[in-house]
């Protein structure tokens, strides 16, 4: 790997990230193209452990034509977002169910929660 680039998707700016290897750095990754240091720890956390937010929808008891939207509550790795998707397709959920509603504590071991998006009564 010499030189890997990417858009920054911190802000709107969507600053062009040029990340290298520098075994020199404290962080082990030279950045440039960023405009803020928001956009040079996303670069070097893209590297080191990237993660995301998950969203997707799941299966509500007892009707067929509607889905629960859901989010995890915070980042997790980027590796285990199929395991947890794996989780969500089995998943079904009892209405009412009002938005920040707790689906599943630390989903996959993650130590991000599975909160409904959405209310529905």
């Amino acid at each position: 790997m010499d030189k890997i680039e990417k858009t920054c998707i911190i802000c709107p700016i969507g600053c062009n990230l040029i990340i290298e290897k520098d075994p020199e750095s404290k962080d082990g990754y030279r950045v440039s193209g960023n405009k803020c240091n928001r956009g040079l720890q996303y670069a070097i956390e893209e590297m080191i452990n990237p993660t995301r937010i998950l969203t997707s929808t799941v299966k509500i008891r007892g009707v067929s034509n509607k889905m629960l939207p859901v989010r995890t509550d915070r980042a997790i790795p980027k590796g285990k977002l199929f395991q947890v998707m794996d989780v969500l397709k089995e998943l079904e959920v009892e209405l009412p169910i009002k938005a920040g509603d707790l689906i599943i504590e630390n989903i996959s071991n993650t130590n991000a929660n599975l909160i409904a998006s959405k209310s529905i009564v």
